[in-house]
């Protein structure tokens, strides 16, 4: 029963570890001052540009110069609950 126990502690444990491990991103176009949110930053192959899903329009973005920054849950959260401003989409792509 000990054993049981045991390997259900450590197994819970890495399961909450590996949950609690998201990165939070704002990518930011310098261009346009536009800003976008997202776990998850990815090369589009093209000499530094980013290719990104945007999570508060849904949209996938690809951006050839950018300002990437880690930031934190709440501001995250917060930025993705905002209601979109003039000229954002919040149609699914």
């Amino acid at each position: 029963m000990g054993k049981f126990l045991l390997t259900g502690v450590i197994l819970g444990g890495l399961t909450v570890m590996i949950a609690g491990c998201t990165n939070y991103y704002r990518v930011t176009d310098p261009s346009s001052g536009k800003s976008y949110y997202t776990t998850k930053v990815g090369e589009a192959g093209r000499a530094g540009a980013v290719k990104i899903k945007d999570e508060k329009t849904g949209s996938m973005v690809t951006l050839q110069s950018s300002e990437v920054k880690e930031i934190s849950s709440e501001e995250y959260q917060a930025a993705i609950k905002a209601t979109p401003t003039a000229g954002e989409s919040t149609t699914q792509k």
